[in-house]
């Protein structure tokens, strides 16, 4: 544990942050996985998931959690597979 006040803020700070942004990871792994599915079963809804898949990415890419290319990279593959269905 630090001994210097800004850096004991900078842990507790820190560790938020890690929480706020593994909750969000997790929220848009499980977007990804229901419009997956949704491609996989033919569902009737498949573009309504794979829309709300990709502005989850978007917003992801907006604020820092994810590489911009990374996520350009996830938004291509989802729209292939949906196209390709």
């Amino acid at each position: 544990m630090p001994n210097i006040k800004s850096a004991k803020k900078r842990v507790l700070i820190s560790e938020a942050n890690y929480q706020r942004n593994k909750a969000y990871r997790s929220a848009l792994k499980t977007a990804i996985k229901k419009a997956d599915a949704a491609i996989d079963s033919n569902a009737a809804d498949a573009k309504e998931t794979v829309k709300v898949a990709v502005k989850k990415l978007d917003q992801a890419a907006a604020k820092g959690i994810l590489h911009r290319n990374a996520v350009a990279r996830k938004k291509s593959q989802l729209v292939t597979r949906l196209n390709k269905a």
